[in-house]
């Protein structure tokens, strides 16, 4: 019998795991989850973090460039997270909701646009802010 070799092999770095932003109200979204399918897309989001491929994501091309999905799904419900792939040690967590299709409707699409522009402006601000020497934290003004 022959092993099957990985085309690309998930190796952690020394480097500190990247934080997650999540924006509007995708942290709320993600704990009303049910708890088994919050641990399946937890485990993603860390390894995400660590710089690993998640275990179950695509890309998701109609919402943006560097745009994925995570999945996940039980007898009720299709769930994702579509987030922006890491960026400056941040992954921008866009939008999650669940479907019972396997369509993403429009309204979760246009979200998720939104806000991705939403993380595009940080980004941006946070390049201004970088090259004046100051730092911006979160929350803080």
């Amino acid at each position: 019998m022959y092993t099957k070799i990985p085309k690309t092999v998930n190796v952690p770095t020394d480097k500190p795991p990247a934080k997650i932003r999540w924006l509007g109200n995708t942290h709320d979204v993600i704990k009303s989850f049910p708890i088994s399918v919050r641990y399946n897309l937890g485990t993603d989001l860390r390894r995400l973090q660590d710089g690993l491929r998640p275990l179950d994501s695509g890309p998701m091309p109609g919402v943006g460039t560097g745009v994925y999905e995570l999945r996940d799904e039980d007898l009720d419900a299709w769930y994702r997270v579509i987030y922006l792939k890491q960026t400056k040690g941040k992954i921008y967590v866009l939008h999650c909701f669940t479907k019972q299709s396997n369509q993403t409707s429009r309204q979760d699409t246009n979200t998720a646009r939104l806000r991705l522009v939403e993380a595009n402006k940080e980004l941006v601000e946070e390049g201004r802010d970088a090259n004046r020497g100051t730092r911006h934290e979160w929350g803080c003004v």
